[in-house]
């Protein structure tokens, strides 16, 4: 494998594992902050189960990806996560408000079908 498409893999993940773990850490402090959760539910599967299936995604799946371990499965759950935030959550909203969703999951499914690369604990 080429290094220079290692690296490129490498900055993909930290960039992108890095950036949603910022919107998912909030959400983590959130479901263990006590009292009544309120939280978007787009599912129709209530509003604690959406923040726990979003927390996994943000945040282990998110840290998956920055480290490199089963980073293909990891970005499933994220590509899936920002569709649902874009055309579900966001989907009566002007493109504005769908156009950081939707780069993310551009991103993971970028991700997900080039794998973690060289560097990497999948690598290992």
């Amino acid at each position: 494998m080429n290094n220079q498409n290692s690296i490129a893999k490498l900055i993909l993940r930290l960039a992108f594992g890095g950036m949603m773990l910022v919107h998912g850490i909030p959400k983590l402090q959130k479901l263990f902050a006590g009292g009544e959760i309120q939280f978007p539910d787009p599912l129709h599967v209530g509003a604690t189960a959406s923040l726990i299936l979003t927390v996994f995604a943000e945040v282990v799946c998110a840290a998956l990806i920055v480290v490199g371990f089963k980073t293909k499965w990891a970005a499933l759950p994220l590509a899936i996560t920002m569709l649902v935030a874009a055309f579900v959550h966001h989907g009566a909203d002007p493109f504005g408000k769908k156009e950081l969703a939707l780069l993310y999951a551009a991103g993971y499914i970028c991700i997900g079908m080039l794998g973690a690369g060289k560097y990497s604990i999948d690598r290992k």
